[in-house]
């Protein structure tokens, strides 16, 4: 990672500062600048509200100076609500409380520069549940490929929405 890009602030439910929902808001616009006409990303304001009140919420923004260049954040998910359900994945410990990862997003003049995977461990460092589950788009498979390198594992795939892509569920386990 660049040496500027270094000032990372964390962020919880409970604990949101002012114009904090505007920032992830406006951050997500750049990164999706070229898929802005599609509905799917045109509702992330939704996902932020929905996401940004649940319990447990937690949030890393990375700044560059004072510009938000990328975040993540997720959020605990209710036992027997967890993504990877749907797919028939049974952890082989028996270990199942699961985390969210719901966002990993870096602006495009920062990407590149191994952001992403400094806020996305930044984010799990201090995680108590058992797994950390994420959400690919199918139609990238770099990106799953990236989420491999960081240790998940594909097990199966889902289209949470009627208008969002088939994903790929992908599942790691946080315990050593």
């Amino acid at each position: 990672m660049e040496s500027s890009v270094t000032d990372l602030r964390h962020f919880q439910h409970g604990n949101l500062p002012d114009g904090f929902r505007q920032m992830l808001i406006d951050v997500h616009a750049d990164a999706y600048a070229d898929q802005m006409d599609d509905p799917f990303h045109q509702r992330f304001a939704w996902f932020v509200d929905h996401w940004s009140n649940m319990a447990g919420f937690s949030c890393v923004v990375v700044y560059d100076a004072d510009e938000p260049v990328g975040f993540a954040y997720g959020a605990p998910l209710a036992p027997g609500r967890e993504w990877w359900r749907s797919t028939g994945y049974q952890p082989d410990n028996g270990h199942t409380s699961t985390y969210a990862v719901s966002e990993v997003m870096v602006r495009p003049g920062w990407r590149k520069k191994g952001i992403s995977e400094h806020l996305h461990e930044t984010l799990l460092k201090e995680r108590t549940e058992d797994l950390a589950v994420l959400l690919v788009d199918v139609s990238h498979p770099k990106v799953q490929e990236l989420y491999e390198a960081w240790r998940y594992v594909k097990v199966g795939e889902q289209q949470p929405f009627a208008d969002s892509p088939v994903y790929a569920v992908m599942v790691k386990s946080l315990r050593s």
